[in-house]
């Protein structure tokens, strides 16, 4: 029996662009060459975190119930996951971004985005997210619980105008999008049987002809 360690984040891109190259990554920890994410948008993603820890959720959307965002950059790791007509499992391991406590004793998800929403990139992205909410309802013991999980959404910071403060200092403004993602664990398990399903066979699966680094690994595996 084998226990997959599976990154929110690998549910994404790495999983939609490739499985061979998904498989690759999560059994035998070959990891594709990528293209490092410059660090203004770290340097971005952390001055967000950093201003909306414990502020009231309202601030970031008015649609939002009243409560308060914690949990900045909290790792969270889920128990393992056991579906049944498989005897290998799967565990989730992340970070998360940030979360909402609302005064109702529910809590929300939220994942923080540089750039204009996508409606092809949605789902995609609600995957992640589903697997943190998933990871904080369902822990690994001693690891971060909360219950229920009840609100998921992404924020979209999309720079639109740059303010001057004097000489050697501006402000960049930006439009604030907020994209709710309706929770559905059903369907996040039925995906996850599908995920687990190709993790389990024997040999990886096929490339998917766009993968770059397939068919650098294609070319070199050829020469003499």
């Amino acid at each position: 029996m084998t226990d997959f360690r599976i990154r929110p984040s690998d549910l994404t891109f790495l999983y939609e662009g490739c499985k061979r190259c998904f498989y690759l990554r999560v059994v035998h920890d070959i990891i594709q060459p990528s293209i490092p994410i410059p660090g203004v948008f770290t340097k971005i993603a952390g001055l967000l975190k950093e201003h909306y820890s414990y502020k009231n959720t309202t601030e970031l959307a008015g649609t939002l119930p009243e409560g308060k965002f914690i949990y900045g950059e909290k790792r969270v790791r889920s128990a393992p996951i056991q579906l049944p007509g498989f005897e290998s499992t799967c565990t989730i391991n992340g970070r998360i971004d940030i979360v909402a406590a609302f005064k109702d004793g529910s809590y929300g998800v939220v994942d923080f985005k540089t750039g204009t929403a996508r409606d092809d990139n949605q789902e995609m992205y609600g995957r992640q997210l589903q697997a943190y909410a998933y990871t904080l309802e369902h822990p690994a013991r001693g690891e971060l619980a909360l219950k229920p999980v009840e609100l998921l959404g992404l924020a979209y910071f999309s720079p639109s105008s740059i303010n001057s403060l004097g000489s050697e200092r501006i402000a960049y403004e930006a439009d604030v999008q907020w994209i709710p993602i309706q929770k559905n664990e059903d369907a996040f398990l039925h995906f996850i049987n599908e995920v687990i399903t190709i993790l389990t066979q024997p040999e990886p699966p096929p490339p998917t002809p766009t993968c770059q680094w397939c068919k650098y690994l294609e070319v070199i595996s050829s020469r003499p």
